[in-house]
């Protein structure tokens, strides 16, 4: 031990004449500001057993001279994990020994069936279950939509919860598997819902007329509330899903292959086009076997769809990768705010100022997680990581964090404004489930002998994404390339820029269209006939807004997930997908708020005057609407684009080498 102390305090002394220090496997901790006349560095005795030895050098005598002071290791990080926190393991969380016989592609597929069945199923409750409140429960047209609204939002805003036990206990695969149960058991309710006529009002001497005039018998509370019930746990079983499968599914490739980049981009391409079947299928086959056989055997085909995924996910368990949960990512967050609020006094610049706390070479204070570069933003949350000489031995978390713990926060906080401006995207895309539903039910549907039922029309965004994914590899990405020079065509958040974009010009075209469908129903004389189709008008003109909104969302939700899965902290990857997820979800309860504040502002019952979004299409003003909406997403796109450029990327790979640590960028 002699020999190793001698070292240490030679490298300390060295240290004193440097501007700034960086450590190697065996030095002291690193420093990112020159270190003061005190120093800690970390040693084991020959039982193994962790010890602290303090070093410091006497002021009061000319002659050099040394204190040696033995300290228990009381570090909460004992010590710290001495792989990488990313390593993958096993189910049992064993490492795994040949990487070669799990994950990879064919993994990947068994999660994308899964994938495919859970948007099959939420695909399909979104576009028929406004009908169904409608049609069956009798509920009115708007009060439906906005209940529909809700729980697309509460699916997608509550995906929070399950990243952060996939983060913090379950892991992905576990809580998929639970989640996945629930979902299956939300299904089956809904299905039982459509099948027991004692759980639906009488149907009796309801025809369309009825229904027009609100003279059909209204579903009972405990009925209502059967159903709410339902699909609330149903919307459960989702959020639990959710943030956790492309996470996953990203995860069975090996991030040391130089192949990663590519295999990454590849799967979030894959994944979603797997996204966009399960949509096709859910606005074809589904909304085919409701009109042809009912709405029980409907949405028992999503509860069967389900239940076979689960079994393919299942199946697919030996194959998986797994990477170690690392904690209450709440917990880490909580102690970096504590630690920084508790030092905030605290100089950079004070003489008692020592150096930012890190553990050494390859250790991770968080489980589950490699170590992260210190960086300048957020310089405040930083005193969080200041190790100043009066904290002597405490070394509890909640006053003194590591670099990596301070800087997964600082992470999280500069993700925030990139899918916040993908908000204003998912609002268009609930209002078009609804409104552009509408406007078909006064077009002409047929398409030569054939005539497609209007609740398919949400078919072609589907049709148009899946006709974009399967060329661009072959299209897209070589044009752009020449355009940005970027190897995969486009950045990430050019990505997501670029459908933005489209979104805007996809709901400014909406607003032109319905305009001329309006004047076209009141010239025409169909002015109070909001439900009957009008031959002389084609309900394929609405292709041009399905297929640009598709357009906009694989270009802003496909980069976006790559975006956050690559930026996320190592053991808050399904947080980071859950910052989509729940983007998606606030931007189904802005769309319900803002019908609500249109339709208080533009109608007044007794001065007869009718709302924009009236039930009537055709006396509303769904054109100014969508007009708006083109307002607010150019605002929206502007902020990105000033978001987008202050954004630096992270720092994912530290490069130690003896005497010196390089960071390299990704």
């Amino acid at each position: 031990m002699s020999l190793s102390l001698l070292f240490t305090f030679r490298k300390y002394i060295l240290l004193q004449r440097m501007p700034c220090c960086s450590d190697d496997d065996e030095g002291i901790d690193i420093f990112t500001h020159q270190p003061s006349r005190s120093a800690f560095t970390s040693l084991n005795d020959s039982a193994g057993r962790g010890y602290q030895w303090l070093i410091w050098v006497s002021e009061k005598s000319s002659r050099l001279k040394f204190y040696l002071k033995r300290l228990r290791w009381r570090s909460p990080f004992a010590g710290g994990y001495t792989t990488l926190g990313t390593t993958p393991v096993n189910i049992h969380g064993k490492p795994i020994t040949d990487l070669s016989k799990t994950g990879g592609w064919l993994a990947a597929f068994f999660i994308f069936g899964n994938e495919m069945a859970e948007r099959m199923a939420y695909f399909g409750l979104s576009v028929n279950m406004v009908a169904f409140m409608f049609y069956v429960m009798h509920r009115p047209f708007t009060s439906s939509a906005n209940a529909v609204n809700n729980f697309l939002g509460i699916s997608q805003a509550s995906s929070v919860l399950g990243g952060f036990l996939a983060d913090a206990y379950l892991g992905r695969y576990w809580t998929i598997a639970i989640f996945t149960t629930i979902y299956l058991v939300g299904l089956t309710g809904i299905t039982l819902c459509a099948t027991l006529k004692v759980l639906v009002p009488n149907q009796d001497e309801c025809n369309q007329l009825s229904l027009l005039l609100g003279n059909c018998e209204p579903a009972k509370p405990w009925q209502m509330f059967y159903l709410y019930t339902v699909l609330y746990v149903t919307g459960f079983g989702a959020a639990g899903i959710r943030p956790c499968v492309s996470s996953f599914g990203a995860d069975q490739f090996d991030e040391r292959s130089r192949d990663y980049n590519t295999n990454l981009d590849r799967f979030f391409n894959l994944f979603y086009l797997s996204v966009t079947m399960g949509a096709i299928v859910a606005f074809t086959a589904v909304v085919y076997i409701q009109m042809e056989l009912g709405w029980g055997f409907a949405f028992g085909a999503l509860a069967v769809a389900m239940a076979i995924s689960n079994i393919v996910f299942f199946v697919g368990t030996p194959l998986y990768r797994h990477r170690l949960p690392g904690g209450s990512p709440l917990t880490r967050v909580a102690q970096v705010l504590v630690a920084a609020f508790r030092k905030r006094n605290a100089s950079f610049d004070s003489s008692e100022y020592v150096g930012l706390y890190e553990l050494q070479g390859k250790r991770s204070a968080v489980k589950g997680s490699g170590k992260i570069a210190h960086t300048d933003a957020f310089r405040c949350l930083d005193k969080a990581a200041l190790r100043l000489r009066e904290d002597g031995t405490n070394m509890s978390p909640w006053y003194l964090c590591t670099v990596t713990q301070v800087e997964e926060v600082k992470i999280l906080l500069k993700l925030i404004p990139i899918p916040t401006c993908s908000i204003m995207l998912s609002v268009i895309l609930t209002e078009y489930l609804t409104l552009s539903v509408q406007q078909a039910y006064t077009l002409n549907t047929h398409m030569g002998r054939l005539k497609l039922p209007v609740t398919c029309m949400p078919v072609f965004p589907g049709l148009s994404i899946f006709l974009l994914l399967s060329l661009y590899y072959v299209i897209f990405v070589p044009l752009s390339r020449r355009i940005t020079g970027h190897p995969r065509g486009a950045s990430q958040l050019q990505r997501v820029g670029l459908g933005l974009a489209i979104s805007i010009v996809s709901v400014g075209w909406a607003g032109v269209f319905e305009r001329y469908r309006r004047n076209y129903a009141i010239r025409e004389g169909y002015e109070g006939s909001f439900l009957s189709p009008m031959p002389g008008l084609s309900a394929y003109w609405l292709l041009i807004q399905y297929c640009l909104i598709g357009l906009a969302e694989v270009f802003s939700v496909v980069g976006l997930l790559e975006f956050l899965y690559e930026e996320a902290p190592d053991a808050m990857k399904s947080i980071g997908s859950a910052y989509a997820a729940v983007a998606g979800g606030l931007g189904c309860f802005i769309a319900t708020i803002l019908n609500s504040i249109i339709n208080s502002l533009t109608g007044n019952e007794e001065k007869r005057q009718t709302s924009w979004l009236s039930q009537n299409i055709n006396t509303g003003r769904f054109d100014y609407f969508y007009w708006l909406l083109t307002a607010l997403s150019i605002i929206n796109f502007c902020v990105f684009l000033y978001a987008a450029r202050r954004y630096k990327y992270r720092v994912t790979d530290i490069v130690e080498t003896k005497g010196s640590t390089t960071a390299v960028a990704s």
